[in-house]
């Protein structure tokens, strides 16, 4: 299992069920057959900004609005991005497969002025752009998460 799903399946859980502890995290991603390490559900909760409440683990709200956090978009780009293609005011994101949703979430959420709207395959994430140039830099952007 990659990081990317597990950490979705982690936000899966807690919003459909009070988990208190990192152990009882733990044994609900085995039931899932999703493995994963005291260090790596720390680092898991860390990178997600869960908090623990009287209810057990929550997603801390990114912005004022209430925005949940989540892995960010460098943070998906590393994971899972395997190429970047331009097609005039768009890009072809290329992720592992399983990872687009993932990464358009993290786009849309960041809210890049740039970015006009997502849409998200398994392995393809869509980006429009307002136009070629604005395309271009995205583009240039992206490339270096591939580094």
């Amino acid at each position: 299992m990659n990081k990317s799903y597990r950490q979705n399946q982690i936000l899966k859980l807690i919003r459909a069920r009070s988990l208190h502890t990192q152990e009882d995290l733990a044994r609900a991603l085995g039931k899932l057959n999703v493995p994963a390490t005291q260090v790596t559900l720390s680092r898991d909760i860390r990178e997600l900004g869960l908090v623990k409440t009287p209810a057990g683990y929550a997603q801390a709200s990114a912005d004022p609005a209430g925005a949940p956090a989540g892995p960010d978009v460098a943070a998906q780009a590393r994971e899972a991005l395997l190429d970047v293609r331009l097609a005039q005011n768009l890009l072809v994101l290329k992720t592992l497969p399983g990872n687009a949703n993932a990464l358009a979430a993290a786009l849309d959420q960041a809210d890049w002025p740039e970015v006009t709207g997502t849409l998200a395959g398994d392995d393809t994430v869509l980006v429009v752009a307002p136009d070629a140039k604005t395309a271009a830099a995205l583009r240039a952007r992206f490339l270096k998460f591939l580094k």
